[in-house]
């Protein structure tokens, strides 16, 4: 009798490690499922939203291996390995203290309704981790895949520039 053997999927999300185990789709992932909804629905990490389930908003982006990406568009199979944070992941875990491109949003008004701004938070995030000063024209070419209904995305800008002027500051008083 031949044995079968069962595909385990193993994550790192927000420092956190799991296993997840792929199959009939009843009780264990099925291979067509998006990171997005594995997220959300298996690890109950609900700060993502699920917007257009198709790529175009990027409500649902995360960092996966230090690069921002639309998780309802990549498949939990193709994550195997990764090191996932969500907008859950950038708080500190000890204290819960926000992290401060979050906090630059609430002093700044950098909201609206709230819906697209874990997705903004994300895309920024990543960019900063990349580029620690950027411009404004590069913070908005970093946006340009995220969507927001309520249009406030000049609001999201200024909370960015802000973070990035405050950030600025600390190492130019550290010097």
């Amino acid at each position: 009798m031949k044995e079968i053997t069962q595909k385990i999927i193993a994550l790192t999300v927000n420092g956190r490690a799991y296993e997840i185990p792929v199959g009939d789709g009843r009780t264990d992932m099925p291979e067509s499922e998006t990171l997005a909804h594995t997220l959300r629905d298996r690890l109950e990490l609900t700060g993502l939203k699920i917007g257009c389930d198709q790529g175009a908003c990027g409500c649902c982006t995360v960092i996966m291996d230090g690069r921002a990406v639309t998780s309802c568009m990549t498949l939990t199979m193709d994550c195997d390995g990764a090191d996932i944070t969500t907008i859950e992941g950038l708080a500190d875990r000890a204290t819960g203290e926000l992290d401060g491109l979050q906090q630059a949003f609430l002093d700044n008004c950098g909201y609206q309704c709230g819906f697209c701004i874990p997705g903004v938070i994300m895309t920024a995030k990543a960019l900063l981790n990349e580029n620690p000063e950027p411009t404004e024209e590069e913070v908005r070419e970093a946006l340009a895949g995220n969507y927001c209904r309520c249009g406030t995305h000049y609001t999201a800008v200024e909370s960015i520039m802000a973070y990035v002027d405050q950030n600025r500051k600390k190492r130019e008083e550290q010097v």
